[in-house]
């Protein structure tokens, strides 16, 4: 198995020749020339491309480096179409088409469970125990409209991702946009951020759900996110709540002032977001592990030109 290794060296040599040219060095300058070069090993295995589908990106002005893992995709035609032209990548009896993120298979938390997709949480917060982690469909969108329902427990918080990559050794949020999934009356994360942005349907940390018209725990809300040429939409209980523009100076100023600034304790997510979706502006779906219950059902999505 081949391994890419970061290798940073650094040796200063300066050979100095009189005016009068055509003289050598003197024979201390020529001992130093010949002397072995001082190698420095960079081990951090979040920076080892390991396999096939693995490749490492070098740093940039505003990103670190990291290692791009990019597995084969499913089909969508394998999936059954439903009367309105979703695809039907959930059907509440097999985890066809999802593994988790970082992973090959689903972890063994997530269950279906009377016809829904089930997180069964720890409740240890956004550890991740092995058993657990965040799961993704296994093919990336560009233009889409997702439709879900979604509920929580008490005091339950989750997540979906969308234009995600998998990043090695990193969490899924570190590149991708949250449509948050949490209960507004019984979880502190309500209270958190800034005017709101970190109820459900908000763009998490970013922009607020107005209105805000989640259900209580317990309850059914349906939910869609719509991706369409750079424009987006949550849409929480047949209401749009949030809208903004990708890959625009707004979008950059958002990030900016959010928990993924750059500079900040996230400097990796920066990089990845402000370039959402890296080259081709498409990534996988999402849904979080946050360590508490949360069911989904009716998961579909309708490809957009």
């Amino acid at each position: 198995m081949n391994k890419t290794i970061l290798v940073a060296s650094a040796v200063g040599m300066m050979v100095f020749a009189s005016c009068g040219g055509g003289k050598k060095a003197d024979k201390a300058d020529e001992e130093k020339k010949d002397a072995p070069v001082e190698t420095k090993m960079e081990a951090d295995p979040k920076l080892v491309a390991e396999g096939p589908y693995e490749k490492l990106i070098p740093a940039t002005d505003n990103s670190p480096a990291y290692v791009l893992i990019d597995k084969p995709q499913v089909n969508l035609e394998d999936f059954p179409k439903d009367k309105d032209g979703y695809y039907v990548i959930f059907d509440g009896t097999s985890f066809k088409g999802w593994r988790g993120y970082n992973k090959d298979k689903v972890p063994a938390r997530w269950t279906i469970e009377d016809g829904t997709l089930k997180f069964n949480g720890s409740g240890i917060g956004e550890a991740q125990e092995e058993d657990g982690g965040d799961i993704v469909f296994a093919r990336k969108f560009k233009n889409f409209e997702l439709a879900f329902d979604w509920k929580v427990a008490k005091a339950s918080n989750s997540g979906i991702l969308y234009l995600a990559q998998e990043i090695k050794g990193e969490p899924i949020w570190i590149s991708s946009p949250e449509y948050q999934i949490l209960d507004n009356e019984n979880h502190e994360d309500a209270k958190a951020g800034e005017d709101g942005n970190r109820q459900s349907a908000s763009l998490y940390d970013m922009i607020p759900a107005k209105p805000q018209n989640s259900k209580p725990f317990g309850q059914w809300n349906t939910g869609s996110i719509t991706v369409s040429k750079g424009t987006v939409f949550h849409k929480q209980n047949g209401k749009t709540v949030v809208e903004f523009h990708l890959w625009t100076p707004k979008w950059k100023e958002l990030i900016a002032n959010s928990k993924f600034k750059p500079k900040g304790d996230y400097p990796l997510a920066y990089g990845l977001l402000t370039n959402l979706g890296g080259p081709n502006h498409e990534g996988y779906i999402g849904f979080q592990d946050h360590s508490d219950d949360v069911w989904f059902k009716n998961i579909r999505i309708k490809v957009l030109d």
